[in-house]
């Protein structure tokens, strides 16, 4: 599946509706429990002053997180339009939208035009996208401490599961897809750009991982 149609699909899948109800539900009860995990740990150490580039962050969870937690401001990327526009809603409200510069489109085509940040997030990004050695080929250079990523586990019972939402996918002629690519591959493309794991949690799902960048 080629990387266009999925943005395209992720653009109808992930629309204003859908962008709304989560912007709601996040008012409400905050940033669910894995991506609090994931935001603990690449901000472990402390945000203040830090920048940070949120990759397919959604409604903004993690950016508003890490601003109240100090953070400079930074790079909100993402291939929906609506979620980036509540991104910036909530970003208003709380008084620091023109602190993050908010960029759509496919991120590797894109991310040329990104300036390296202290703190690179993929909250469940990964298994949005066909080609996993481009997309994080594109995000580790620009991680300058830490880039944390959420992603599916990969055991037999998530793949069978995956497999079978494609499959009403494509009975329903929807081009959005889900990726289930191999965690240690995962590891291995951002070890050849200079990042070892720092942090790693196991849910029944989801794989919550920090990596951080080797040297000085």
């Amino acid at each position: 599946m080629s990387c266009c149609a999925q943005c395209r699909g992720i653009e109808d899948m992930f629309g204003h509706r859908m962008a709304q109800r989560q912007l709601r539900q996040y008012r409400r009860k905050g940033p669910g429990r894995v991506t609090r995990q994931l935001i603990d740990a690449v901000a472990a150490g402390g945000a203040e002053g830090r920048t940070f580039l949120d990759v397919g962050g959604g409604v903004g969870a993690i950016q508003h997180e890490l601003m109240e937690r100090g953070a400079g401001g930074g790079t909100s990327a993402d291939a929906s339009p609506a979620y980036l526009a509540a991104a910036r809603t909530e970003a208003e409200a709380r008084g620091y939208a023109e602190h993050v510069r908010y960029l759509d489109g496919d991120f590797v085509d894109r991310a040329a035009e990104i300036e390296p940040a202290d703190m690179v997030t993929l909250d469940r990004v990964v298994c949005c996208y066909p080609d996993m050695p481009a997309l994080l080929g594109a995000a580790a250079p620009l991680a300058r401490r830490a880039l944390g990523l959420v992603f599916p586990r990969g055991t037999r019972f998530i793949r069978s599961g995956v497999a079978l939402v494609n499959l009403l996918q494509r009975l329903r002629r929807h081009p959005f897809r889900v990726f289930v690519h191999d965690p240690a591959e995962i590891e291995a493309v951002l070890k050849r750009h200079g990042l070892s794991r720092r942090y790693l949690r196991d849910g029944f799902l989801w794989r919550v991982v920090v990596f951080g960048r080797d040297g000085p």
